[in-house]
């Protein structure tokens, strides 16, 4: 029994009249933070992925708990993982992880107005927490430091937010 996901086939036809099976990972979706502080500064984990047997460089993110609001996932998991609230929320649009196969969409977010609250991440997580300025995690994003999706198209995204 899966923890997070569900592997389901369907018959289901498609827009052109094809019926087809089909096989979907449901996944309940999750949240990113793109936290900005005052200083310009954007908070990156350095987080230990076991499927990739790697460290990744990811944003403050989780799954939502229970049906729980996206921006409330958002709120949370960067309670839990950067021990920091922000008074400003603004919507960055949410993207498909995999929409060859699983149901997963990702709702991302800019948080400003950030004060410190102390993180307490879940037990089963590895990670250092770094504040790097927003140009560099940029580049990092530019030149493939960092291959986590939903990092890089927040940071984009950011990145456009901020600049207008």
């Amino acid at each position: 029994m899966s923890k997070i996901v569900t592997l389901s086939e369907e018959s289901i036809t498609l827009p052109n009249g094809v019926e087809v099976e089909y096989q979907f990972v449901r996944h309940p979706g999750g949240s990113a933070v793109v936290a900005l502080n005052e200083e310009g500064e954007v908070c990156l984990l350095r987080h230990y992925r076991p499927v990739a047997n790697d460290w990744l460089w990811e944003l403050p993110a989780g799954k939502r708990d229970d049906n729980e609001p996206p921006l409330q996932t958002a709120q949370r998991e960067l309670h839990e993982e950067a021990g920091v609230e922000a008074a400003n929320w603004q919507e960055l649009g949410a993207v498909y992880s995999s929409p060859g196969v699983f149901t997963e969409v990702i709702h991302l977010y800019l948080a400003t107005g950030l004060s410190e609250v102390g993180n307490h991440p879940d037990e089963d997580e590895l990670f250092e927490l770094h504040w790097l300025p927003l140009p560099r995690a940029l580049a990092m994003a530019q030149n493939g430091e960092i291959s986590d999706a939903k990092t890089i198209i927040g940071i984009f995204r950011a990145v456009v937010r901020v600049a207008v």
